[in-house]
């Protein structure tokens, strides 16, 4: 149950940023960004014993605001 609510949490995400075409690169960013650090902090934390919802959260941020970042640079 868990497994089929992930993927179905992953696919609305996915699906609400393919319409997202007139974006600048700082938004673009920040959206690729969340989505790649949610992945890959909840897969982290599932694999080391944490909570993944956790991990999820707090990679998303990380990799928002890294994201923003990289493209506010490219922006300019």
């Amino acid at each position: 149950m868990n497994k089929k609510l992930t993927s179905l949490i992953f696919a609305l995400i996915l699906g609400s940023t393919v319409g997202c075409t007139n974006l600048n690169n700082q938004e673009q960013g920040t959206i690729t960004g969340g989505a790649i650090g949610a992945a890959v902090g909840g897969g982290i934390a599932a694999a080391t014993g944490g909570n993944g919802w956790t991990g999820a959260a707090i990679g998303a941020v990380a990799g928002g605001v890294a994201g923003n970042m990289k493209g506010k640079r490219q922006d300019y």
